[in-house]
């Protein structure tokens, strides 16, 4: 069976409720009763599972799916559309770009996600700062986050707090501060970046083309 957007999008949850609780595919397989095989395919969005298989999963995660219905990525597009007419300057300023970047100079990071597709001139929403940070760097990100008020996203809740702040911590790494929300890409090695230059200031960024392949959520809405 072809692959769909909803197929994907399934996929895409499983990986990542399966991740959030550091389960490997063997070991949700074994709790749902299905095969390593058949997690894999659906993860990579190759096998549409049956509602069977979906709720197995799920429950196997002490998660449930809630189904709605909304327009056709119509109000995706319209933001997309208004987000294009606007300069880069004024989205820049409004997500107080400058200022996050000023104060994150305890650790290395490059610009990756969404923010690095809207300095390479993407009309893509972005609601915060998305960096890539090593492990290495883990306890140096978490004091810096401390010195800053920071509150992590809980997701049982559906607001920040009450969880821990360390990376190494379960949960989504996804931080609100006092200079503004900062999501994080964590990994062994930064990856390579290119400069991008907006009002005298240069930018490291994650380049288009990479982020399609290793950032899910911009690489949806680059292909958009």
């Amino acid at each position: 069976m072809p692959s769909t957007g909803l197929v994907t999008l399934l996929g895409t949850a499983i990986r990542q409720q399966r991740h959030l609780r550091e389960l490997s595919q063997c070991e949700l397989a074994e709790l749902a009763g299905v095969s390593q095989a058949a997690v894999a395919r659906i993860e990579c969005g190759n096998r549409a599972p049956s509602i069977a298989v979906l709720e197995a999963l799920l429950a196997a995660m002490d998660v449930q799916l809630v189904v709605g219905v909304e327009p056709l990525d119509a109000h995706l597009d319209a933001r997309i559309d208004d987000l294009a007419a606007r300069p880069i300057a004024e989205r820049i300023d409004e997500l107080g770009l400058h200022r996050m970047l000023d104060q994150l100079t305890d650790f290395p990071q490059v610009i990756t996600g969404s923010t690095a597709a809207l300095l390479q001139g993407a009309p893509v929403p972005v609601k915060a700062l998305e960096i890539a940070v090593r492990w290495q760097d883990s306890k140096r990100f978490t004091h810096w986050l401390e010195a800053a008020y920071g509150q992590r996203w809980n997701a049982r809740w559906g607001e920040f707090g009450g969880v821990w702040l360390e990376p190494e911590e379960q949960g989504e790494h996804r931080w609100t501060t006092r200079y503004g929300e900062i999501r994080a890409t964590m990994c062994d090695e930064l990856p390579e970046t290119i400069e991008v230059r907006h009002a005298g200031r240069g930018y490291q960024v994650v380049p288009l083309v990479q982020l399609e392949l290793t950032e899910p959520r911009a690489g949806d809405l680059l292909r958009r």
